[in-house]
């Protein structure tokens, strides 16, 4: 695991206020109720709960509305995103921002296995990676993935992160696994800005 310096920690107190996140397809914004049906049906999968930490495998309705109402809990510092379709309003995964146990910001995402290969999840984080510099006093923004995660080692690539290491993560659904870590320094995201 990378260890927390002091800058690497964002400054904000409580919960962020999320703001609704619109790129040329997607609009990012709260999880509600009733995304629960569709957060089931594509998290119930094991090629989606195999590359995660927390998701149990079964995924069932009632783990959805849990983790919708945990989504929403005052004292929660970060923001999780329902990721959805703009056209056609569909429920396609999760995205956020949040702190790990060290205190440093994570970059997170996932997408439901029917819309993966489409360049939602680079169209997402990149919306994501420019929220965390434009409202947390970081300088720098953190993520990782399993090994084995070729499509989301891309989606990071393109975000500009640079590799820093390999550590060991515990999976709910399938135990430990090996993760590469990655770090994207302010600087760095300020000259690729011009993804936008």
């Amino acid at each position: 695991m990378i260890a927390a310096r002091e800058d690497d920690t964002h400054q904000s107190q409580g919960r962020t206020n999320c703001p609704v996140l619109t790129t040329e397809r997607l609009i990012l914004r709260a999880p509600e109720r009733s995304d629960a049906v569709h957060l089931a049906a594509l998290a119930n999968n094991i090629k989606v709960a195999s590359m995660m930490t927390g998701m149990p495998h079964p995924y069932t309705q009632g783990d959805a509305e849990t983790f919708i109402c945990h989504t929403a809990e005052p004292d929660r510092t970060g923001c999780i995103f329902a990721v959805t379709a703009k056209q056609a309003a569909a429920f396609l995964g999760c995205a956020g921002l949040s702190t790990d146990r060290s205190g440093q910001l994570q970059l997170g995402f996932w997408l439901g296995e029917p819309h993966w290969g489409r360049g939602y999840a680079t169209e997402a984080a990149h919306a994501l990676v420019d929220l965390a510099f434009e409202t947390f006093t970081i300088e720098r923004l953190h993520t990782r993935c399993r090994v084995s995660n070729r499509p989301s080692r891309r989606v990071i690539e393109k975000c500009g992160f640079q590799f820093t290491g390999i550590g060991l993560l515990n999976s709910i659904a399938v135990g430990q696994f090996s993760a590469e870590h990655f770090t994207l320094e302010r600087r760095v995201w300020a000259s690729l800005k011009s993804w936008r």
